[in-house]
């Protein structure tokens, strides 16, 4: 198979830590139908964790409860787990070379959060040349609010959606993206 799923920092920390995913209801459940239909059809599922550089992070310490993937993600089966420590899952990983060796042209994109780590990854992949898939009902965010002013997680996502719609993904819901497999 040309295509992979890349399942995204699926961690503790965005349920029971400091950074909990509100938006959209159901992320995980299609995150799990999404590796659940991956495996069925025998694509590749890459299941990337985040490991804050920082020992003395308050997120995603590496070897904190909250940095170990979430249960169901864990138990299911994958054909890599890469380790990364910035939001791009290609960058300081091997993730580029082990896709190049299987043939893989095509990446679906699935996981939190939706405006950092999903985004950067799919964009990273658009300019290497990948096609992506971008799961709308599979990805997720949180509110934010900071120096340069807040927005609701329903903003946050909707307007990564329809940027990554603009160019770098084809966005679409888990089913649809299950039916075309």
């Amino acid at each position: 198979m040309d295509r992979a799923l890349l399942v995204i920092d699926v961690q503790n920390e965005y349920f029971s830590g400091l950074l909990p995913v509100t938006h959209p209801a159901g992320s995980l459940d299609n995150i799990l139908k999404a590796m659940d239909a991956a495996s069925a059809q025998g694509l590749a599922v890459v299941v990337v964790r985040h490991a804050s550089p920082r020992p003395e992070s308050p997120t995603f310490r590496q070897g904190s409860p909250a940095w170990e993937l979430h249960p169901e993600v864990a138990r299911r089966p994958r054909d890599l787990l890469l380790e990364k420590n910035l939001p791009g899952s290609f960058t300081g990983t091997a993730l580029e070379a082990w896709l190049k060796e299987r043939g893989i042209s095509k990446l679906a994109i699935a996981g939190y959060m939706t405006q950092m780590c999903c985004d950067t990854t799919a964009r990273q992949a658009f300019h290497l040349g990948y096609g992506v898939e971008f799961l709308s009902d599979a990805t997720g965010t949180l509110a934010i609010q900071n120096q340069a002013g807040a927005v609701t997680a329903e903003e946050l996502h909707r307007a990564i959606l329809v940027t990554q719609a603009m160019l770098f993904s084809q966005v679409m819901s888990t089913e649809q993206w299950i039916r075309g497999l």
